[in-house]
Parts: C-alpha cells; structure tokens; sequence
C-alpha cells in the first residue's frame, strides 16, 4: 500500500463518517459504511471540519515524521553504493508509525522479520564505553588502567545478592498518603512509560487502603506500583540528599526502607507474573524490570525486561486470548517500553542476548488512546512525550547499526560514512524540529522549559556525538600517523566533540536520569571523559574542545557519587568504576591544559 492510501486507510478508522456522527452511532471506518450501506445515503469521511483529539495531535506528529524521514531514506538509498548489504541501509521509513487498526499484521512465530523496516541494534557494535577505553591512545594512561578492573557484565555478574527487608507488617498508611503515593507514580513512572491505566490505579489504591494484598497477581501488581510510587518520592528530594538538614534525611530514609519493604513482599509473589500468561503478568515483570533500575543492578533489570519482552510478544502473536482493546493497548505499550529499555541496555552491554522485539517493532502500533492520568493535559504530553523517546531509540538504533555494526558498520570507511553521517545528522535534525512546544530546546546550555525537554535534549546531544564520531576516530588515527587533518575532518570532530561536552555539562538532576538511567548515564559520562581525553592528548586537534573541559569531570563526579548511594541498598560496582574513570580523565585533563599541552603522554 503506497503512503497515501496508507494515511487514507488510517483516517477512515480514525474517525466516523459524516453520517454516523450526526446519528452518534459506531461507524466501521469502511468505504461505505455498514451504516450507510444499509441507509443508502452517501458515505463521506471528513466532508466537515472536526475538531482534533489528543489522539489526532498525536497522529498528526507521527504521520509529518513519517513521511518527512521517508523521504530522508530514499535520498539515503541513493547515497550507499549497492554493495552496502542491504540491511544496513536506512529503511523506507525510520519511524515507522503503524495505525492501531489490528495486530493480525504482525508476524507470527517463525515468520521472517523485515530487516529493513526494523530498527535493530546490532549485536557486538563498536560504540561501547568499554570499546572506547580499549582505543590504543590510552595505552599509555597507567591510572585509567588500574582503575579499570573488570567488564562491566563481570562486576555486576559477581555482585552481592539483594538482601531481603520485608519486616513481617508494613506500615499504616492514610488515604491522603497513599494518593501521595500514586500520584507520584503517575507524575514521573507512569509519564514516562504511560503503561497504567486510571482504571488499575484506582484498583491498587482499593487494595491498599482496604488491605486487601493476597497471594495472587494483582496483589504483586499493587505492590509493584506502590514501590515505584514510593521510589519516585525518594528521587523528588533527591537533589537535597546532602543536606545536613535531620528532617530531609529523615524523610528520605523512609521512603528508601518503604520502597525496598513494598518491593521484598511484591517480589516474594513475583512467580505467580512468571507462571502466568495475562496483562497483568507482564506489568508485574515489566514494573520489576523499573525498579531493579532503580536499584542500579542492570543484569537484574535486563532479565526482568526480558521476561516482559518476551511474554508481550507471545500475548500479543494471540490477540484472541486478549480481547479487550485496552489490555491490547496496554500490552504495546509495555511492548515499546521493553524496546526503549532493552536498547539502551544493549548500546553499553553489546553482547546481551536481544529477546527479538525489535525483529518486529515495525508492525507494532505505536501508543493509541489510553487513559493513564487524571489530567487530560497530562496524559495527552505524557502520548507525545513516549513517542518522542520511541522516535529517539530507533534512530539511535539506526546510527548504531549503520556506522558501528560488527559486520557491516561503515565508520571506519572514509569513503562511505560522511554521506552516512549527513544523512542521519539530517534525520536528527528533523526529529528535533518536529518535537512539540513543551518539549522543544536548544542545542546550548540555554534554560529548559520543561523537565522532559532537558531530557530530551541529553538524548539528542548523545545521538549526535556518536553520529559524528567517526570523524574523531578519523582525526586520531591521522594525527597518530603524523599526518594532517584536513579541514572537513576537523569540523566533522569538532561538532562531535561539542556535542559531547554539552551533553556532560547539560547532565542534571533529572528524575527519569536518576530513578531510572544512573547506571547508563554512567557509563555515557565515562565515554564523554575518554573521548575528550583523547582528542586533548592531540595537539592537532585540541582545539576542537571547549575551553572549560576541565571543568566537566568534577561537576560529573558530584552528580553520579550522589545519585548512586539514592537506593540505600548498596552501591552499583560498574557505576563506581564509571565515577573513578571519569576522574582519572579529569586529573589528566587537567594537567595537559595546565602544561599548556607541551607534553600529552600523561601518566
């Protein structure tokens, strides 16, 4: 079906026809009509102007994406030369948004995926921080080498079990405390991974205040939110955890304990989500795989995302199991969470094993209607907001696959990655432009208008460092050799030097980072360090770096040493090995500007 008749087909099952909604009767989208088929009056679609829906906002953002990025993807065809494996090429459409008409079109078990469609982070990429580490410029950097002291998998792999809390009773809680509770679950989990329906919400409050907690699913399912919810207001006073202030560490204390307290005894019930194969089974995996990132253990995380992962592509194979649209609805949205998640995972741990969502997230929907806030305002920026991430993580998954791919990645080809990297650089660019007004930022160090914005903003700054890296790798390897870097080669260095050195200085205490993304954010920071090492170690490309770079650690430090002791249950060993390393670069930073540069084989 061509893109037009595609964007036909979607607003007919978007809307009624004109008829059927001046009789306020369903209409089937059909052309014509059953309705009017039966009445024999003419079926029109849109003949009147109708006001737009959160849902029709949101479409309209992802059709405009659409169509735009493919366009972007054709020019790109014409750019790689025909020997470029055809699954390293951009696809038709790097968004890809598919109407939520019916979940029939997604390929079954044993089906073949389309490559070209999906957006698949490659396994064994070259874009890890610990890829970066191993460049040959740091060869010589004694203390980052002893500091450096295992694979990130190994030291989580080899770390303490989570010690049990649970205490026998948990506290009493008010009705005021408990919608304290939820509400801070729906303002920050339930926002950026709009995945609770208000309908679930009022049910676990029901349970809680009526103590109501037993030994089956949906008990695991309160306790999980509640957890989350008491999680999120640990990390809202976050920023003042090192305050002398008894009442602020008071209160922190006790959301620590009754987070770990709500999440032992949700945990203890976890198998009932394991054995299972429902909806409800999937949010307690999924909502475990949150708060295991919130602990900062991601093995633990990666394996509960998977067990969501994979349990939503089985329900969602067998619709007929799941009826009910709002549970479908539920079960894509948890489908594009994994997605979002297990990238991320992936893009620092680049061996994991991947549970195959994204061999077919082409023909998923992407999030529809779903009631998941009290205020209509919220949840329709909450809609724009995930789809905003989802874009974002498909796109990186494209830079990853196209320039760093173990097979085929064309970074290291100084004939085919510039048009590659104009191409993507493009494709950001547009993805930023299309961002709604909330969400929209500059590319400086200039205020934010919202807190997802300064989000947003760490994400697109990381996608346009590791889009241009390649011509920082391209700078050193000349320099290394003693030759020239050419003038298009050191722009191309300079934008991906500046890119990163913002995206470390635009590093805040954002809740999402914090509850959420402290064990990534880590490890990105420490690549920041590195890379800025690297080119300062170059005299003929050290100009390139921001004059306050040496400023950059310290201020990284202080944010990561404070956000990894916010669980209070044990510090994350990789994250810690992240915090010395972005030291070690700092001090050696530091004494190659002192020196004024004259000597860069810093020890």
């Amino acid at each position: 079906m061509d893109g037009d008749a595609e964007s036909r087909k979607r607003k007919r099952t978007s809307h009624a026809c004109d008829s059927c909604r001046h009789r306020k009767v369903r209409c089937d989208g059909r052309q014509p009509c059953a309705t009017c088929s039966t009445t024999g009056e003419e079926c029109l679609f849109g003949a009147e102007a109708i006001p737009k829906s959160k849902s029709d906002l949101i479409l309209d953002v992802a059709l405009r994406s659409e169509n735009m990025l493919r366009e972007m993807a054709t020019q790109l065809r014409t750019l790689l030369p025909a020997s470029t494996p055809v699954d390293a090429r951009i696809p038709p459409s790097p968004l890809a948004f598919f109407s939520p008409a019916t979940i029939d079109s997604a390929p079954r078990a044993g089906s073949p995926p389309d490559q070209i469609s999906n957006a698949i982070l490659s396994q064994y990429h070259s874009s890890t921080t610990e890829s970066i580490l191993a460049w040959p410029h740091f060869q010589d950097v004694h203390t980052l080498r002893q500091n450096y002291r295992g694979s990130v998998f190994h030291l989580e792999s080899i770390r303490p079990a989570l010690k049990h809390q649970w205490a026998g009773t948990l506290p009493y809680l008010s009705k005021l405390e408990v919608d304290s509770i939820l509400e801070s679950f729906e303002h920050n989990v339930n926002f950026w991974y709009p995945t609770l329906s208000r309908a679930t919400r009022t049910e676990v409050e029901l349970r809680v205040l009526s103590n109501g907690l037993h030994e089956d699913i949906s008990s695991c399912l309160a306790l999980l939110v509640m957890a989350l919810g008491c999680a999120s207001q640990l990390i809202h006073s976050a920023s003042s955890i090192t305050s002398q202030d008894p009442t602020v560490s008071e209160h922190q204390h006790r959301w620590q304990v009754m987070s770990g307290l709500y999440f032992d005894l949700a945990f203890r019930k976890i198998h009932l989500a394991q054995a299972e194969c429902s909806t409800e089974a999937v949010q307690c995996l999924f909502f475990s795989a949150l708060f295991f990132a919130f602990l900062q253990r991601p093995i633990q995380a990666w394996s509960f995302i998977s067990a969501a992962a994979i349990k939503c592509r089985l329900l969602l194979s067998y619709p007929a199991s799941e009826s009910a649209p709002e549970r479908q609805e539920c079960l894509r949205r948890i489908f594009w969470s994994c997605y979002i998640l297990e990238s991320d995972y992936l893009a620092e741990l680049a061996a994991l094993p991947q549970t195959g969502i994204a061999d077919i997230e082409s023909s998923i929907p992407l999030p529809g209607e779903y009631h998941t806030h009290a205020s209509p305002t919220a949840e329709e920026q909450s809609s724009l907001y995930f789809l905003a991430c989802i874009s974002m993580r498909r796109l990186l998954n494209r830079v990853h696959d196209l320039l760093y791919a173990r097979n085929n990645g064309v970074a290291s080809d100084v004939h085919q990655f510039p048009k590659v990297v104009a191409e993507l650089d493009h494709q950001l660019t547009k993805w930023k432009d299309l961002l709604p007004p909330p969400f929209q930022f500059s590319a400086t160090q200039d205020p934010v208008r919202s807190i997802e914005a300064g989000f947003l903003r760490q994400r697109y700054l990381a996608c346009k460092s590791v889009i241009y890296r390649p011509y920082l790798t391209w700078a050193l390897s000349l320099t290394t050799r003693g030759e020239t870097v050419p003038q298009k080669v050191n722009e191309g260095c300079r934008t991906c030097l500046e890119a990163c050195c913002l995206h470390a200085q635009n590093l805040q205490g954002f809740p999402q980072t914090i509850m959420i993304d402290t064990w990534i954010c880590s490890l990105s920071m420490a690549s920041v360090m590195l890379i800025a090492l690297a080119a300062a170690r170059e005299n003929a490309i050290r100009n390139c770096l921001p004059s306050d770079v040496v400023e950059i650690g310290q201020s990284l430090s202080k944010h990561l040493t404070q956000w990894m002791q916010v669980p209070g249950s044990g510090v994350s060993p990789s994250v810690l090995q992240s915090v010395r390393l972005i030291e070690d670069a700092s001090v050696s930073l530091r004494a190659i500007f002192l020196r004024g540069g004259e000597s860069c084989n810093v020890k």
